[in-house]
């Protein structure tokens, strides 16, 4: 007899998914939810909730079909640069503005993998504060400071 076997890996993305739409569910149950023709606050995080559940438990079966990989070892450096990345940005922006924000996330979030060169950082954070100042400010015409106070501007 042949026994079931599932993807570990899987399995606890399926886990995570279900309990993350569980939470938000129980959260939009405090709002008044409305019908799908006169929706209330509540109406469209909880629907959002109930697929990220159904996809939870989709993944969750599909787990069983497909023998995977283990899981492996936390990648700690990534860990350590990209969580830090965006709340630096949120530091910094308001008193730095947004370009050298941008720049020194990107910059901080570049190391996360080993195989990257200080200059080769620089450069990506140049190129990505570049796109994202053409196309935030001057595509999207989005009213924001470049440089701010803590620089004299």
């Amino acid at each position: 007899m042949n026994s079931l076997k599932f993807d570990s890996t899987n399995v606890i993305c399926g886990l995570l998914f279900v309990l993350a739409g569980l939470f938000f569910a129980y959260q939009s149950m405090e709002l008044a939810l409305g019908t799908a023709f006169r929706m209330g606050p509540g109406y469209f995080p909880f629907i959002l909730a109930c697929a990220l559940m159904v996809f939870g438990a989709i993944i969750i079966v599909q787990s069983a079909r497909v023998k995977g990989e283990p899981i492996g070892a936390l990648a700690f450096r990534g860990m350590a640069f990209i969580l830090p990345a965006p709340i630096i940005f949120g530091l910094t922006v308001q008193g730095l503005g947004f370009v050298p924000a941008l720049f020194i996330s990107a910059l901080v979030a570049s190391f996360a993998s080993h195989k990257m060169k200080p200059v080769t950082a620089v450069i990506l954070s140049v190129l990505l504060t570049i796109f994202s100042v053409l196309v935030f400010s001057y595509g999207l015409g989005l009213p924001f400071q470049r440089f701010g106070q803590w620089l004299g501007y």
